[in-house]
């Protein structure tokens, strides 16, 4: 039998600010599995932009761009306080009624989404660390059939790296047909989403151009980029055309967008395809409406993923056709550091957080 506390330590959002309203605490109560959920010993948690956005209210409104607001726009399921936290493995310790026992003691990876529909529309989802608590913490308690066995032999940091960069990059990418042999140019290159985009990209057969910043060139190269092109040059349209020895760029997968934004639309050939999940150098961008429709462009906004793509995306663990890419790692104690270190974005991949019982 295996001996669950009644209380463990997380990490609480108090409230929509900065980094104070982010609080560890060792007397939360540990949350017991409702009918059809299993409750897991967290033992790894990847860390997102996501985590910061929401706990910064940075998400505005349709009206006001600027307004203090969180992922979930319409229909707000945030609630305070809350454990954040996607990327979360760990390992069954309990079911609830209706769940087979025989799973207490699987090694599982989370699929964080909450669809709220039978299909594979995005249109209501929601996710774990926002419409429900997540992995900032010693426990978590899911519906079982968000826990999936994935089969690999790597530890559970490394699979910690996966879930939301890889499955967010996946949906990007599936969104706007990435196909074998296209060119597909990556901002933000050497972060979660961008690094998992350059390998889903070879997994697909397709060729990976990344720009990033001074510094981080050989890392996306050895991740698996074709071609890097340093951001902040002076004519970004020329420093694209000769990397690549003027190829055509087929799709845009863009995680920066600010000044550059109308530039990678330039890049684009002629029907190309623009996708973007993210905007870290400024959401509000400029848009020659004349380069969109005489180029004939797709723009497509992307926000997580099916449950197809989480499919997939096993499918490439399993395979061993993308690897993990371990940034850091911190314990669940030190999550002020963490997420400092996370902003400050001198690293490449991901930053993972592992409970203190079990960094011990």
């Amino acid at each position: 039998m295996i001996s669950i506390p009644d209380t463990m330590a997380a990490v609480l959002l108090t409230g929509h600010g900065g980094l104070d309203k982010l609080v560890y605490r060792q007397d939360v109560p540990v949350p017991k599995p409702a009918a059809g959920e299993v409750l897991i010993r967290v033992t790894a948690c990847g860390m997102n932009n996501t985590d910061v956005w929401v706990r910064q209210g940075a998400y505005g409104t349709e009206d006001d761009p600027a307004a203090v607001s969180t992922w979930r726009r319409q229909g707000n399921t945030l609630t305070f306080p809350r454990i954040q936290g996607t990327d979360t493995v760990g390992h069954v310790v309990a079911v609830g009624a209706g769940v087979d026992p025989s799973r207490i003691g699987e090694r599982v990876m989370v699929d964080f989404s909450i669809y709220n529909r039978d299909d594979d529309s995005l249109a209501d989802i929601d996710y774990m660390g926002h419409g429900r608590d997540g992995g900032y913490a010693e426990y978590m308690a899911l519906p079982a059939e968000n826990a999936h066995v994935v089969e690999t032999g790597m530890s559970d940091i490394e699979l910690a790296t996966f879930c939301c960069a890889y499955l967010t990059g996946e949906r990007m990418l599936e969104r706007a047909r990435l196909a074998a042999g296209e060119r597909v140019l990556i901002t933000g290159a050497s972060g979660g989403v961008g690094s998992a985009i350059i390998q889903l990209a070879r997994a697909r057969g397709a060729i990976p151009i990344a720009i990033v910043g001074p510094g981080k060139e050989e890392a996306v190269l050895d991740i698996g980029a074709e071609a890097v092109v340093t951001r902040g040059q002076d004519n970004l349209v020329e420093a694209v055309a000769e990397a690549i020895g003027g190829a055509p760029i087929d799709v845009v997968a863009d995680l920066v967008a600010g000044p550059m934004f109308n530039d990678l639309l330039r890049i684009l050939r002629p029907e190309g395809r623009y996708t973007t999940a993210g905007a870290i150098a400024g959401p509000v961008v400029q848009l020659d409406l004349r380069t969109m429709y005489l180029k004939q462009l797709e723009l497509h906004g992307s926000s997580q993923g099916s449950r197809a793509d989480f499919r997939r995306l096993v499918g490439y663990i399993e395979s061993d056709k993308i690897r993990p890419l371990v940034g850091g790692i911190y314990r669940l104690s030190d999550f002020h550091r963490a997420q400092s270190d996370f902003m400050a974005k001198n690293f490449v991949g991901k930053l993972v957080v592992v409970p203190d019982a079990v960094a011990d």
